[in-house]
Order: C-alpha cells, then sequence, then structure tokens
C-alpha cells in the first residue's frame, strides 16, 4: 500500500514538473518569435525607406538581444561594440570579417572593381651634379636657382664648368602589369606622382595605365595610395585624429555607390543581410564623419588601439614610438576608398611579428576583396617572405626576376647560384646580384666563377620559362588604345 502511494505520488510530481517546463518552452518559443517578428517588422520598415535614408539607418543588436533601429551616423560609443563583435582579435578574427563582406557582395552577384596597372618600355632619366655642385650649400642652391632662371648666366662663372652635370637612369626600358612589387620612383610612377622635373622617355605608346587609361584621363591619387617610407605627420594631433582627418580627406570613395547597388539587390531578391555587417559597410559609406568606423578597424589591424588618444608626436614634442608612427603612415592611407597600394618599406622600426601581421592582414584583404598591393620591405623574414605571391628583384635599374614566388630559386639555379639551405631566401636574393657576395653562392664546381652583372640576368631571364608565361598573360590581357 506504501509503495503504490508513493508511485502516485512521484507520477503526480512528474506530471508537474513536465507540464512545467512545456509550459515554460512554450513562453521561451512565444518570446523569441515576438522578437523575430519585431526585428522582421524593423527590416520591412527600414526597406520602405528612400534610398538616402535606408541607407543611413541600421537594425543594431544589444548584449541584450534587443534589435533596435540607428542612425548609422551617428553610432558613438556604439561602434566600439560593433567592431568587438565583428573583429574581436585582429590576428583570428579578420579574416572571418573579410569572408562576411565579400559573401553578402558576391550572394547577389556583383563583381568587385579590380584594378590592374601597367608600364611598358619605360625609362626614367634625373639630371644630377657631380663634385663640389652636389653639396647642399646656400651658394650652390642660388646658382642652382639662378641657372634655372637664366641658363646664359651660370656659364660666365669659371668654377660651373668644374661641375658636371650627369644623366641618372633610374628605371631601364621596364614593362610592368598586374600586380607586383616595386621600389621607390617605381611605386611613386605607379602611383601617378613621378616628380615632373624627371625625364621621362617611352618606347611605347603607352606610359603607366589603370585598366587600360591613362594618367590623364582620371585622377589617379583618388584609385591609388602611396605610403612613403618618410613618416610626416602633425605632431600635436593624436593617432585616432591623424587617421580620421586623413579618411575624411580622401572621402568614401564608391563605397556608396556599392552599397546603393547592393541593397537595391537584396531588396529585389528578399536577402536580408547580416545586421552587424549591414551597419559597419553603412557607415563605412557616410560621408563627413569625425570618427569613422573605417579609423576604429585600421586602429585595431595595425595594433594601435593601445595609443589611439596619444599624440603622435615630432621632434619637439614626445609622443608615439617610431615603430608606431610607422603603422600610423600605413594607416593613413588604409582609412581611403583607394583600390591600388603602393607602399614603400613599411616595416622601417617594426620588429618582425608586426611586420608579419600588417603583411598578413594586407594580404587578406588582396586576396578576399580583390585589391591590388605592391610592397617593398627590408630584409624581411622568411615567413613575410612566405606570404606574398609574385616577386620583382631589381638590380641597377633593370628587371632581374619578375614571377611566381615559388620560381625564383629554380631561374638563379639556372643562372648557377644556389641558396644555401639554412639561408633565407630575401636575403639570397639582395645578395646575389651584389658583386661583393655574389661568389659564394656560385654552385657549378665544373665552370669557373665570373661576376654576372644585372644586365646579363636580364637578358638570361628573358629566355627563361617565366618570362614566357608573364609575356603570354600580358597580351590576354592588353587593351588596345
Amino acid at each position: 500500500m506504501e509503495s503504490a502511494d508513493l508511485y502516485r505520488a512521484s507520477s503526480s510530481f512528474r506530471r508537474g514538473v513536465l507540464g512545467s517546463e512545456k509550459q515554460w518552452f512554450g513562453n521561451f518559443c512565444t518570446i523569441f518569435s515576438r522578437e523575430d517578428d519585431e526585428e522582421s517588422l524593423k527590416w520591412a520598415a527600414l526597406e520602405k525607406l528612400p534610398t538616402y535614408d535606408r541607407l543611413r539607418k541600421g537594425i543594431l543588436t544589444t548584449m541584450t538581444g534587443e534589435a533596435s533601429e540607428i542612425d548609422v551616423h551617428s553610432l558613438g560609443s556604439k561602434r566600439k561594440n560593433l567592431l568587438e563583435r565583428l573583429v574581436r582579435v585582429a590576428d583570428e578574427d579578420n579574416e572571418k570579417f573579410l569572408l562576411k563582406l565579400k559573401n553578402r557582395i558576391d550572394r547577389v552577384g556583383i563583381d568587385i572593381p579590380t584594378i590592374e596597372v601597367r608600364f611598358e618600355h619605360l625609362t626614367v632619366e634625373a639630371e644630377v651634379y657631380e663634385g663640389s655642385r652636389a653639396l647642399p650649400t646656400f651658394f650652390n642652391y642660388f646658382f642652382n636657382k639662378l641657372e634655372k632662371e637664366t641658363p646664359a648666366y651660370p656659364q660666365r662663372c669659371e668654377w660651373y664648368h668644374q661641375a658636371i652635370k650627369v644623366k641618372s637612369s633610374l628605371m631601364n626600358d621596364i614593362t610592368f602589369g598586374s600586380s607586383k612589387f616595386w621600389k621607390d620612383h617605381h611605386l611613386v610612377a605607379l602611383a601617378g606622382k613621378l616628380d615632373p622635373t624627371l625625364k621621362v622617355i617611352i618606347h611605347s605608346f603607352r606610359e603607366v595605365s589603370y585598366n587600360g587609361h591613362d594618367l590623364d584621363e582620371f585622377i589617379p591619387q583618388r584609385t591609388a595610395a602611396y605610403i612613403s617610407q618618410h613618416d610626416l605627420h602633425i605632431g600635436e594631433m593624436t593617432v585616432r585624429e591623424t587617421l580620421a582627418f586623413s579618411a575624411r580627406c580622401q572621402g568614401v570613395g564608391s563605397r556608396y555607390d556599392l552599397l546603393a547597388e547592393l541593397s537595391r539587390r537584396e531588396i529585389a531578391a528578399n536577402i536580408k543581410p547580416d545586421a552587424d555587417i549591414d551597419v559597419f559597410m553603412k557607415a563605412a559609406a557616410t560621408e563627413g564623419q569625425e570618427a569613422n568606423v573605417i579609423t576604429d578597424y585600421i586602429l585595431k589591424v595595425l595594433g594601435l588601439e593601445i595609443c589611439a588618444d596619444t599624440m603622435v608626436g615630432d621632434e619637439m614634442l614626445r609622443g608615439i614610438s617610431g615603430g608606431q608612427r610607422k603603422r600610423v603612415t600605413t594607416g593613413e592611407m588604409l582609412v581611403g576608398p583607394a583600390l591600388a597600394l603602393f607602399m614603400d618599406e613599411i616595416s622601417t622600426g617594426l620588429d618582425s611579428s608586426t611586420t608579419y601581421q600588417i603583411v598578413n592582414s594586407l594580404k587578406q584583404y588582396v586576396q578576399i576583396l580583390k585589391g591590388t598591393a605592391l610592397i617593398s620591405l627590408l630584409q624581411p623574414a622568411p615567413e613575410t617572405y612566405d606570404l606574398f605571391d609574385d616577386i620583382i628583384l631589381l638590380s641597377d635599374g633593370l628587371i632581374v626576376y619578375q614571377g611566381h614566388r615559388e620560381q625564383v630559386l629554380q631561374f638563379f639555379e639556372f643562372m648557377g647560384f644556389q641558396c644555401p639551405e639554412r639561408k633565407g631566401v630575401a636575403d639570397f636574393l639582395q645578395e646575389v646580384t651584389s658583386r661583393k657576395d655574389q661568389m659564394q653562392y656560385w654552385a657549378r664546381k665544373d665552370k669557373p666563377y665570373r661576376f654576372i652583372t644585372a644586365k646579363e640576368f636580364a637578358e638570361a631571364y628573358e629566355s627563361f620559362h617565366e618570362e614566357e608565361d608573364l609575356e603570354r598573360s600580358l597580351q590576354l590581357h592588353l587593351i588596345k588604345p
């Protein structure tokens, strides 16, 4: 009798517990269903707005899961929370974030714009002084100005004839196509910022072209960004203010037009985008903001969050470190809408770990969003060198090698030189064309060593199969005038 009562009591208890669980689960589903319905209603109302208003508003989910409509022009403190959800740790989450951006664009069939930059048989020369006239003195400056204004007068001076003005070749009959890597004047020329006093000799129909268009057909400074190796900043501005000022000067470029077309196609296909990605893209395409979400994103990617509110400083004002200042120089151009990046020695003053992080982030951007980056580095570490797709080796103004990174050692073995097993490939490439260091890499025991000049390397490269592949690729993409 006691066991029967116990069974009935336990059965009653189970029914009570199960009943309460069903009731709780039903309330739970009702609550979340109501929240989903409210969010769907917000999205529906947002889609009915005019294009201008629709691209300025988004749906942002709070930490409690509540969706609210916001104006992306005034994110305020919500901007930091948004980036924390998208890119919590730059090294781990940046690639996932870029893939989300690309997937949203690909889902509606929009092709991301790409840039092809090309040289064809280009030679650049500069006239320089030798001897005492090359010294930066007051008298040299005075007579140089006098020579420029009145060319006949300095010839009357007896000491003038002792100074010799010679021609120096900076680039010698160079052909270039697609996304390759250059140095100094090559990067400046590609960005359309070559000094007008330099003498440019053209051996073909085109000097520099972007997707087949000459530099006088558009404004290259709005398409390309040149990042100098020199750090020139306003010392009294903080790091955040410097990047924000640069972002406002450069504008948003084609981001707004891309977002408008993207939004139109999503509405037509009845696609609801990821709310956080939508807010980020709308904030990035909004002009006139004092603090842009792109600025905070670049601060995180470049590891500058720790000094974001510190003055940059200069020779007279103490500020951030030299390595941080170098990253600010890089960040000034990355915050803009440029599709082609020409970067000159961005690793100077940085440790190998930071350099790897920055170059890896740039690689992710280039490969995922189809960008173009030309980077020159000073003695990169092996792990950083392995991040590059293509290598260009220049010596004495000539192309010694231009092609895939995996093929570069094969070419020099073809020429009789071998890189030692424990030698960094980047260091080997810098030394193999040097008269002082070349001999140690000679590998042909059956032939006596002799110095191979840059001109001989360049001529031999023309018969190497990488050159044939490159020429074939250029012909396939050649745009006739």
